[in-house]
């Protein structure tokens, strides 16, 4: 693969890294990561993965833009509301960045479905960008079972918090959180309201996460939870154990089949 000269100069402040490179971008050029919630985790994070040249990412989400998304979804405009998220997201990405090939998939997460959306592209990295408990906890157990590594975020109000798993390399989201809360245990976004940037703010490292991951440089946050308090500016990294006996990557797991739980929207650990 040789680059034009169009890339040479769209991609040349990434060129000059010395941890990216010409090999590098090829890296990402080649690369595929799928972005499940085209929402205000997912908006950003797809924005700068295609302004990054990842070369193939996959949308899903079977909502439709609504007016209340555009204070943090910012992949999607005034003149999309009442469109598909999945065909918003890829009108934004193609008109950014042609280099980027966009699969869309606009249908709910399930049980029956997600380990074929994983496996469609075969896609190197995943990005939850739910706002919900039962998809998380099912993104979670679809990538421990398929052997795929993803980034985790969840925000509320004011705060956020964002973690990484790889396989073999620590704890999986289902070895911090365990189970889904009760029903109603905890407010939806809209219930208790979000500060629309911390959609920016957590979303981006998670396409940071998945960047670093395809270059193979720095260090992910496997075994770590990065939390993120806007009003104190605070942020916090704390550290999570491998659970051995987890439910699904522990030593003897007992969930050897994906679960579609009904649960709750939004949730965040109190740090």
């Amino acid at each position: 693969m040789s680059f034009s000269n169009e890339q040479l100069e769209r991609y040349s402040r990434h060129i000059i890294l010395k941890e990216v490179g010409v090999k590098g971008q090829k890296k990402l050029l080649n690369s595929k990561v799928l972005i499940i919630g085209t929402g205000g985790l997912g908006a950003p994070a797809a924005m700068f993965l295609a302004a990054a040249g990842v070369g193939n990412i996959g949308l899903v989400d079977f909502d439709a833009v609504e007016l209340s998304n555009l204070q943090r979804q910012i992949i999607h405009l005034t003149r999309d509301v009442g469109k598909p998220k999945v065909i918003s997201g890829m009108e934004t990405i193609n008109e950014m960045n042609p280099d980027v090939e966009v699969t869309t998939y606009k249908e709910w997460v399930s049980s029956e479905n997600i380990s074929d959306i994983i496996k469609d592209k075969d896609y190197d990295f995943i990005i939850d960008g739910t706002d919900n408990f039962p998809a998380k906890f099912l993104i979670n157990d679809a990538c421990v079972l398929t052997q795929k590594p993803f980034s985790h975020a969840g925000i509320i109000r004011f705060q956020g918090q964002t973690m990484t798993y790889v396989p073999g390399q620590g704890p999986c989201y289902r070895c911090v959180f365990l189970n889904p809360p009760p029903p109603d245990a905890v407010p939806t976004c809209k219930q208790a309201g979000v500060l629309g940037v911390m959609g920016g703010i957590i979303g981006t490292i998670q396409a940071t996460e998945a960047i670093k991951y395809i270059l193979g440089v720095g260090e992910l946050l496997t075994g770590q939870l990065l939390t993120y308090d806007s009003l104190k500016m605070e942020f916090r990294k704390i550290k999570l154990p491998h659970n051995k006996n987890c439910q699904v990557c522990g030593e003897n797991p007992t969930i050897k089949t994906l679960i579609d739980y009904e649960q709750a929207v939004c949730e965040l650990k109190q740090s």
